[in-house]
């Protein structure tokens, strides 16, 4: 499942090499846009019975805090953001010039929008979903 919120480059580069991805692999990939209510888009990603729901979008960090804590069935994975107190079920794939961790919170390197290239999205999917699946989560994964 990918989950999105927000229409900037970052969240498209991220959403089209989440897309690529899922196409090479040959997953069945459902779309949920939480753009107006955060929570309630990753409430009905969570019900749709997903075996990862990936999200990309600064807007979603705070919300996904919020909810991912008490769900610790569901593996979530979000790509060039991380949360601010990561729980188990939420591994996070970032770089210099992404490491959003909330709002009010300061990241491990200042915001670049230029660096949300096709490689890097590319590569932050390919090692996001590999640490899941090889049992590493709840981490926050570092690329160049």
């Amino acid at each position: 499942m990918l989950l999105t919120a927000g229409h900037d480059g970052p969240v498209r580069a991220l959403a089209a090499a989440v897309g690529a991805w899922a196409d090479q692999e040959g997953a069945d990939l459902r779309t949920v846009r939480a753009d107006d209510d955060p929570v309630g888009g990753i409430v009905a990603a969570m019900d749709a019975g997903p075996d990862l729901v990936v999200a990309v979008g600064a807007d979603l960090v705070d919300p996904l805090a919020l909810v991912s804590a008490s769900h610790l069935d569901r593996q979530f994975l979000l790509l060039g953001a991380e949360l601010p107190e990561p729980t188990g079920n939420v591994t996070a794939v970032d770089w210099t010039g992404a490491s959003f961790r909330g709002d009010g919170l300061r990241a491990a390197s200042p915001f670049d929008a230029a660096s949300f290239t096709p490689r890097r999205a590319g590569a932050a999917i390919r090692a996001g979903v590999t640490a899941v699946l090889t049992g590493m989560t709840g981490v926050v994964l570092w690329i160049d």
